[in-house]
């Protein structure tokens, strides 16, 4: 009998959990497993802040792939088109090349991008906190904003260079802004020159309510939280235009600004859109066996899959979250290896567990099976998860040292300058793919 061939598209969580538990049931002679990821490592992206930060090294919150799978071919680049009647992936590779593989069953899982909007100058001036390199450089970017105006004598410049703003008051914007301005709060003894008072870091989201998910109670104690520190969260407000030196918001206010970091939410993976399927608000319409309506040999998962929500119900679809993209992946590679071998497909169902937030130090608010937490126990809670979560002992091991090491010496406030000639915009760092069109892809595959 002939192995099948399982591609699995993206190395986020839900496809290298995937690749996991097909390697851990697979044998070599039922299945060649094929990987496509243009990085060798699986990030941990809830993390992402605390790399902003400088609270943890990016190599932390990096799980190498070719440590952690065994026996999976792991090809290094992007894939950028599916033609699913040929069952033909085509990847460019990181080198620019481009190649056809051919697959038995695919399982799709390229997660997200930034959602942005036609604001003008978002694309240029805009920042994101997708992956590692925008979270570094925007960490070498914050401390060279206090060093710029710690140096500077002209006023106005002082005031843009010294004002941050966020866009989303969701769990990627929050944790953003409690993070880093913990870390402009302490730079400020190294820069006797800077007014305290002209550091400002404001956030931005047009819902009424900060993270409504997390409920009225959390989500004002968050807001309570934030405000202590001097962080300016304004509700029901975003921005209309984006300069080099200043920011436009809804209310008509313009304030002077060289810093706008951009997380108001995630759209699927421009991949999907190469496949000529039905979509949900951009996502891949899947059933609740992960398995695309009429192709058995198709699965999506994770952020850019619009997986039914059994245990809601009335239509809605599961979050795009660690918590249920790590889970639908064991369903669906039990799926896929039913495929293979024969067996009866599972359906995914999960109830939420709840949801952690780490506004740093020892502050976070979590809602654990819904019960209500706040400050040191919902930190303690919320680290606790994470290092349970991240896999491999090597990378707990290197959190959990970072967290101590952090909390006895503090920041050194290095700005590392490895990114000095790239802007850090979200078109230098997430515009990166040229996704292949119905037309260029047929023609590449050859039909």
């Amino acid at each position: 009998m002939e192995r099948s061939r399982v591609l699995v598209v993206g190395a986020g969580f839900a496809g290298f959990e995937t690749v996991r538990h097909l390697e851990k049931h697979l044998g070599p002679q039922d299945a060649e497993i094929t990987l496509i990821s243009p990085g060798g490592y699986m990030l941990y992206l809830p993390l992402l802040p605390h790399v902003a930060a400088g609270v943890i090294s990016s190599r932390s919150i990096a799980v190498p792939l070719y440590r952690m799978l065994k026996r999976t071919h792991i090809v290094p680049g992007g894939a950028i088109g599916v033609d699913l009647d040929a069952k033909v992936c085509v990847v460019r590779k990181i080198t620019g090349e481009l190649v056809n593989i051919a697959y038995d069953q695919i399982v799709l899982c390229p997660g997200s991008v930034t959602r942005s909007f036609d604001i003008p100058g978002l694309d240029k001036y805009g920042r994101g906190m997708k992956n590692l390199a925008e979270a570094v450089s925007l960490r070498d970017h914050v401390i060279a904003q206090l060093e710029l105006a710690n140096s500077s004598l002209d006023q106005d410049e002082r005031r843009a260079r010294c004002q941050f703003v966020v866009v989303g008051g969701g769990y990627a914007g929050v944790e953003t802004a409690a993070c880093l301005e913990m870390v402009t709060s302490s730079a400020l003894d190294h820069f006797p020159r800077l007014d305290p008072s002209q550091v400002r870091w404001t956030v931005l989201d047009m819902a009424p309510r900060l993270m409504p998910e997390l409920g009225e109670n959390l989500g004002r104690a968050a807001l309570e939280i934030l405000a202590r520190r001097g962080v300016d969260v304004r509700l029901e407000t975003s921005v209309t235009a984006v300069g080099a030196d200043s920011v436009t918001l809804t209310s008509g206010e313009v304030l002077p600004c060289r810093t706008l970091v951009w997380t108001a939410g995630v759209a699927a993976s421009p991949l999907i859109g190469t496949l000529g399927s039905e979509t949900v608000r951009g996502r891949l319409a899947v059933g609740t066996d992960l398995a695309v309506p009429g192709r058995r040999d198709v699965f999506g998962l994770g952020d850019a899959a619009a997986v039914p929500d059994v245990d809601k119900g009335d239509g809605a679809i599961c979050p795009p979250t660690a918590q249920y993209a790590m889970r639908q992946a064991r369903v669906a590679a039990h799926n896929v290896i039913a495929r293979i071998k024969g067996g009866r497909f599972r359906e995914f169902r999960h109830k939420d567990l709840g949801l952690v937030v780490d506004l740093g130090g020892t502050e976070a608010v979590a809602r654990p099976l819904g019960r209500e937490l706040r400050g040191l126990p919902a930190q303690a809670l919320t680290r606790g998860y994470h290092l349970m979560a991240l896999p491999g002992f090597r990378s707990r091991a290197r959190v959990a040292a970072a967290w101590g090491m952090h909390a006895f010496a503090g920041d050194d406030f290095i700005r590392l300058g490895f990114l000095a000639g790239r802007t850090g915009s979200l078109s230098d760092y997430e515009h990166t793919h040229a996704y292949l069109s119905r037309e260029e892809l047929r023609e590449q595959v050859g039909r």
